[in-house]
């Protein structure tokens, strides 16, 4: 897809940071940058880079052209969302500005201005500090993972499953991997359109999917979204808005090869 209306050539980018780099999407990514012709530097905690600290940040950013952020923390409270965002979102634009970094790439969520959501209350402190940062920028939203409904079920309490009674329009983590790349060699294009998958879905119905594929006889509990980000996602606001790109994969095609 296109990120800019300039058809003039855009920079050469050598050298691209990925800020979660060892999670589900972030492996992808410097896969899909390796592949690009690129070379990936990994930040995680790992490898010895901590976002929350800001600590080994410089000397993983000498050198670096573009940063792709796909970096995420494990929380259902907005609190502790919000300030890992902050910090890691301050500690990667300063580090960056001082690395004389040309473009900075962030990962969102589709509809995370629109769901109160505690955790999306984080992804919009990002994006405000990604817009207002020192840095060329483009964020990209995309909605949910194909990989999501696995991972509910995964961190569900045995013998049950949760299913999330949520409309959701799931997107393979490796087509997100390519647009991610595709965005940071190209210029800096602010707010790309949403992305999203073919088409949309049942959360609950995923995971039953995911489970008869699984051959499990976990038991399916239904879960109702509630208050006011229940009434928002039940009015679309986790499904892709106007314009929005929309990948190939669909969900029973990337489960049959899952």
């Amino acid at each position: 897809m296109s990120h800019s209306g300039d058809l003039s050539r855009p920079p050469v980018m050598n050298k691209i940071a990925v800020a979660g780099g060892t999670g589900l999407v972030g492996r992808m990514v410097v896969d899909e940058v390796r592949r690009a012709g690129g070379t990936p530097v990994v930040i995680a905690r790992s490898v010895g880079v901590d976002l929350v600290t800001g600590d080994g940040l410089a000397a993983a950013l000498d050198g670096v052209d573009a940063v792709i952020d796909v970096s995420n923390v494990e929380t259902m409270g907005a609190k502790r969302s919000i300030a890992f965002f902050e910090a890691a979102t301050g500690h990667l634009l300063t580090a960056g500005a001082a690395a004389g970094v040309r473009h900075h790439v962030a990962l969102s969520i589709v509809g995370c201005d629109r769901v109160d959501l505690p955790y999306y209350l984080g992804k919009r402190r990002q994006e405000e500090l990604v817009a207002a940062g020192p840095l060329p920028w483009t964020v990209l939203r995309a909605t949910q993972f194909h990989e999501f409904a696995g991972q509910v079920i995964d961190r569900s309490p045995r013998p049950l499953a949760l299913g999330l009674r949520m409309r959701t329009q799931p997107i393979a983590a490796r087509e997100v991997a390519v647009e991610l790349v595709a965005a940071a060699v190209d210029r800096p294009a602010g707010l790309l359109p949403d992305l999203a998958g073919p088409r949309p879905e049942a959360m609950d119905a995923m995971v039953r999917r995911v489970l008869r594929a699984r051959g499990s006889r976990r038991l399916v509990v239904p879960v109702p979204m509630v208050g006011r980000a229940g009434r928002q996602t039940k009015a679309g606001g986790l499904l892709p808005g106007a314009g929005a790109t929309l990948g190939r994969e669909t969900f029973d095609a990337w489960l049959a090869r899952a």
